[in-house]
């Protein structure tokens, strides 16, 4: 199974991985309209981290969205938000402990990353190659699990100003 890889330790905050998502999806360079969100965390020592959503093996906002508008793609094995379906009650981004799924005021609906059916624009935009779509084991699993945690921990208490 493939799925993007995020290596904080190479990612120097450029944000071309914002831009490159906007743009694929929807055709202008706007950060707050992105799948993936590279933050930087001003703690000791400074680093940036692109945070996109995990492809949760239970994914909560699949279970919780009473129009069934979240089906998971059994090729790239993405959850996909089916726009036609979605009637923009917000469940799913309350559901997503990462905060990975963004509600799109301009078209009254919830939006999040379908890794762009299985050849995500992040990554070939990447220069450090920080984002990388790979081929990962259920192994992998746990070392994913820890990162997320991580993050959740780094993010915790802080609001959109301090990030």
């Amino acid at each position: 199974m493939k799925m993007l890889q995020i290596y904080p330790e190479k990612c120097v905050g450029c944000k071309l991985c914002e831009l490159a998502c906007s743009f694929s999806h929807f055709e202008e360079f706007n950060p707050s309209i992105s799948f993936i969100t590279n933050a930087n965390f001003q703690d000791e020592p400074f680093f940036f981290v692109s945070i996109a959503c995990f492809q949760c093996e239970e994914p909560y906002c699949m279970e919780i969205c009473p129009a069934k508008a979240l089906k998971r793609n059994e090729e790239t094995k993405a959850i996909i938000i089916n726009k036609d379906r979605c009637v923009g009650c917000k469940m799913c981004t309350l559901a997503c402990p990462f905060g990975n799924i963004t509600f799109l005021e301009r078209d009254g609906v919830s939006a999040k990353c379908d890794l762009c059916d299985g050849d995500p624009k992040c990554v070939k935009i990447c220069p450090t190659e920080a984002i990388q779509y790979c081929e990962i084991s259920t192994g992998d699993f746990p070392k994913k699990k820890m990162f997320s945690e991580i993050v959740k921990e780094a993010y915790r208490g802080k609001t959109s100003d301090q990030l």
